[in-house]
C-alpha cells in the first residue's frame, strides 16, 4: 500500500459534530475533512478573510440555507450546493436568517488542527 493512505476505510458519523460550529472530522496528510454549523444568521468567524490561504476548500452544502462571498462574488448556497474556494481566495459565509446552515468541507491540503485552529 502507498505511503500516506489510510490502510482501512473509515466511516465517520457526522451528526454528533453538528452541534458544533467547526468540527474536523479526519485527516490524511493531503487532504481533511470538517464540518461548519453556523446558527441562523451568523457568518464563518475566520481570523481574515483568507483564513487558510495555502489550501483550496470544497464546501458542500448538508442542511439549510445562505450566502458565501467569495472575492468579488456571491454566491446562494442551499441544500446540495457544491462550492469551490480557491487557495488564497477571501471568504464569508453566511447562514440565512431562518435555519442553520450545515456544511461538509474538505481542505487540500490540510487547513485545520484537530482543536479546529488554522494550521501555521
Amino acid at each position: 500500500m502507498a505511503q500516506g493512505y489510510p490502510r482501512a476505510v473509515k466511516a465517520i458519523e457526522t451528526r454528533k459534530h453538528r452541534r458544533k460550529q467547526f468540527a474536523v472530522l479526519a485527516r490524511t496528510r493531503s487532504s481533511q475533512a470538517a464540518t461548519m454549523t453556523l446558527a441562523p444568521g451568523a457568518e464563518s468567524n475566520e481570523g481574515s478573510a483568507n483564513e487558510h490561504g495555502w489550501a483550496e476548500q470544497w464546501l458542500y452544502v448538508v442542511s439549510g440555507s445562505g450566502t458565501a462571498r467569495i472575492g468579488r462574488r456571491t454566491v446562494k448556497l442551499r441544500e446540495g450546493t457544491l462550492v469551490l474556494i480557491a487557495k488564497r481566495e477571501p471568504h464569508l459565509i453566511r447562514a440565512g436568517a431562518r435555519s442553520r446552515l450545515v456544511t461538509f468541507n474538505v481542505y487540500v491540503p490540510p487547513a485545520y488542527g484537530d482543536d479546529g485552529e488554522p494550521l501555521r
